[in-house]
């Protein structure tokens, strides 16, 4: 069971996946994946969905069995009835053993943004200023096209996950990744959560790392 993430951080995994895939050396057949979010009001077939990156991304280049692809629907009529009913089918299905995290340049996971506190189960998200500023590429570099809201799933089921692989890349994570890995565990960084969880590995370069020299993670 695998949970995915989108933005950039994922890219060269899900490039490296599509790559061992083509040469026989990797079966998605037998793979069951949730992914974390999805763009509040944004149909599956929207180009600037989550679910269209991930097929752009993945989907389309692997042998996935479409029954065994979950994704929040954005365009739901009752989002408090769609996370809801995410949630029940990841309990049913046994939760997540493998999940992939990016992070926000603000500690955001998923679309768990910082705040006084955070929610446990899937909800509602409404997104800050720097989180659609980040996800702008995906809409012509127009921030007003970035949706508000964000369905997501929450803190709990990430912090459920058997194991735990964070992502971090570029200059402009270094901040975001010191905080989560040396920082105080607080809401207002919600990836530092993940201090508390006992299989995290936390996958870097030199740019997002530089603030863990001498760190064990």
């Amino acid at each position: 069971m695998l949970g995915l993430p989108t933005g950039r951080s994922p890219l060269n995994v899900y490039r490296q996946m599509v790559a061992l895939h083509q040469r026989g050396e990797l079966d998605f057949s037998r793979v069951t994946t949730f992914n974390l979010d999805e763009f509040l009001g944004l149909p599956p077939d929207d180009p600037c969905s989550l679910r269209a990156y991930m097929d752009r991304h993945l989907f389309q280049y692997v042998n996935l069995v479409p029954e065994r692809v979950h994704f929040l629907d954005g365009s739901a009529e009752k989002a408090q009835w769609e996370c809801a009913r995410y949630d029940a089918a990841l309990e049913a299905a046994g939760g997540i053993d493998l999940l992939l995290l990016g992070i926000g340049s603000n500690g955001h996971v998923a679309f768990n943004e910082p705040g006084d506190s955070l929610q446990a189960a899937s909800h509602r998200a409404r997104l800050s200023r720097e989180t659609r500023q980040a996800m702008t590429p995906m809409f012509g570099d127009e921030i007003s096209r970035v949706p508000m809201a964000a369905l997501t799933l929450g803190m709990g089921a990430l912090f459920k996950a058997r194991r735990v692989i964070l992502l971090a890349f570029g200059v402009n994570k270094a901040a975001a990744v010191t905080a989560m890995v040396r920082g105080p565990i607080t809401s207002h960084c919600p990836a530092s959560l993940l201090q508390l969880h006992g299989q995290v590995e936390v996958w870097v370069d030199p740019e997002a790392g530089h603030g863990l020299e001498g760190s064990a993670a």
